[in-house]
């Protein structure tokens, strides 16, 4: 995955600057990716998650650490509100 090339090894989520909240069907390999890209370059720690998959129950652990994360950019696309992963992010966020 050419995205990761630029960010540090796997990092605690806690230690992360920015999480970025997406429906990845939807953006995963176009604007997300780019977005992370351009982040990464610019030393931002970024909380993305490409390894959960579809279905997939998020960890606890995350969700603590979106609520507690300074900034979180939520990309809206057309299936982001009909994915309850994503609106249990955006709960967390908000």
């Amino acid at each position: 995955m050419a995205a990761a090339s630029s960010c540090p090894a796997i990092i605690p989520w806690e230690k992360h600057d920015v999480f970025l909240s997406f429906r990845g069907e939807d953006t995963r390999d176009t604007f997300t990716s780019h977005l992370y890209e351009a982040l990464c370059q610019k030393k931002i720690q970024t909380c993305i998650d490409y390894k959960l998959e579809r279905g997939d129950e998020i960890a606890p652990a995350l969700l603590e650490a979106v609520s507690e994360l300074k900034l979180s950019v939520i990309i809206f696309s057309k299936n982001y509100a009909s994915s309850t992963w994503c609106l249990d992010e955006l709960v967390h966020i908000l």
